[in-house]
């Protein structure tokens, strides 16, 4: 295809696409003529690649054209990327809104109504009553919508997994949370003023909730590891 396609297909400029080749962010195209270059379906996914970098994690050129180098090697940092994306988008965090509303709730996640009506029941999924209305935190929604990725990607009821199994991750989940609390979040109170807690208190439950991710993904690798080597 010619520059002017691939511009309308990304949304990107001429100019910019210009510059992502003179930067080596994509390949240089096959010249077609001496004015005339042809750009293939790859640059379309390369360049909305880009853009997705640059619209989450606001990071310079320099370290995208890393990233996308690591990204065409290694498949983990393409999953890992579609849910940092996905997921754990800096601007929703910061512009984090309730979603009112059952049928509000499912159109945004996907979730069918039946389920939602399952997961509520079994603790996985909360609500609270704001004006009336049944009111989810953007906490819930994620959840929500990595439940129903998670059926896509085949872990769901029609490939054998049973959902039931997620109340006893609630309830081990919650008890690590107590720990949590009461070994790390909750103490030397009295050390620090009403405001300093609460601050202290923020700042804890983020780095736990970081903690807890990276400890998940290193316990995954290592038990993947060990089947792997068990196979062989």
């Amino acid at each position: 295809m010619r520059i002017s396609e691939l511009s309308k297909l990304t949304n990107a400029p001429k100019e910019t696409i210009h510059f992502y080749v003179r930067e080596g962010l994509v390949p240089r195209p096959r010249k077609q003529g001496k004015n005339v270059a042809d750009y293939d379906e790859s640059y379309i996914e390369r360049i909305l690649l880009i853009k997705k970098i640059q619209d989450h994690f606001f990071l310079p050129l320099s370290l995208i054209k890393k990233i996308i180098k690591r990204h065409d090697r290694s498949p983990e940092l393409k999953a890992l990327l579609d849910l940092r994306v996905g997921y754990f988008s800096p601007l929703d965090q910061l512009l984090e809104e309730d979603v009112v509303g059952e049928e509000a709730f499912c159109g945004t996640t996907g979730m069918a109504a039946k389920w939602l009506i399952q997961f509520e029941e079994w603790g996985v999924i909360s609500s609270r009553i704001a004006g009336g209305k049944k009111t989810y935190s953007q906490d819930d929604v994620i959840i929500g919508r990595l439940l129903v990725d998670l059926d896509r990607a085949g872990f769901g009821p029609k490939d054998g997994f049973d959902p039931s199994a997620l109340r006893q991750y609630i309830d081990l989940f919650r008890e690590i949370v107590k720990l949590a609390h009461e070994r790390f979040l909750n103490t030397h109170l009295d050390q620090f003023t009403p405001r300093e807690n609460m601050e202290r208190g923020i700042r804890g439950r983020e780095l736990m909730g970081v903690f807890f991710y990276h400890l998940y993904r290193k316990l995954v690798q290592e038990e993947d590891s060990r089947f792997r080597e068990f196979r062989n």
